[in-house]
């Protein structure tokens, strides 16, 4: 069997795979930044609410932690909408899966970081007459977010590539347009090997982004 590389239908159909990799950032935008306000609140409910409290966001965290994304993805878009006759399209129901999957993440990111808060900066906002609220807005959480923006980075990147799983609900990201020039040229090895080269630009374009963002945040502490 001889295959000889043809990359000009590839060419042809570009803009798939560019309009495809512009969805996939903007679902990862989106449910990073709906997953890191579910992450602060519980996170924030968590290291000051009772044990049941605890436990509930716990429950929800083991859940999501342990059940693979493409599972959940097929339980938001195909199981809620048969048993409660409620219907949304594909991308809604895809950036709603993946910020709460974010969110179970970044609960633990933001309970360690809250808890990683040297005690002495809360005593001296409690010294000079902070209220609880003053002190968690003023000196825990902009702490708390230099300690964790490493781990913030890393999960951004993590969702990035996680959008591929939205093509098995026809959600027409990078990896759906990948696929669809597949099926309609026949140009598999090309076609992907365009496509890994996509993922892998942007996701070290990002990588580099953030990390520049990291030494800012250091270089001002």
């Amino acid at each position: 069997m001889n295959y000889h590389l043809n990359f000009n239908l590839i060419w042809r159909h570009f803009d798939k795979l560019w309009q495809g990799l512009v969805l996939s950032l903007e679902l990862a935008v989106l449910s990073i930044l709906i997953g890191a306000i579910i992450g602060l609140v519980l996170a924030i409910w968590y290291v000051s609410a009772g044990k049941l409290v605890r436990a509930i966001i716990s429950a929800y965290v083991e859940f999501i932690r342990n059940v693979p994304l493409i599972l959940l993805v097929y339980i938001v878009f195909y199981g809620i909408p048969t048993v409660v006759d409620f219907a949304y399209s594909a991308t809604v129901s895809f950036v709603g899966t993946l910020s709460l999957y974010a969110g179970a993440y970044l609960v633990e990111v933001f309970r360690s970081g809250l808890e990683a808060v040297p005690r002495g900066q809360i005593d001296a906002g409690k010294a000079i007459g902070l209220t609880p609220l003053q002190r968690l807005l003023h000196v825990r959480l902009p702490t708390m977010a230099r300690i964790t923006l490493p781990a913030l980075s890393n999960t951004f990147i993590s969702l990035f590539k996680d959008t591929s799983v939205a093509s098995v609900i026809s959600v027409p990201e990078l990896t759906y347009g990948a696929q669809w020039i597949n099926f309609n040229t026949f140009r598999i090895v090309e076609v992907y090997i365009v496509t890994t080269i996509m993922y892998l630009i942007t996701g070290y374009s990002i990588l580099f982004g953030l990390r520049g963002l990291e030494r800012r945040f250091r270089a001002e502490r």
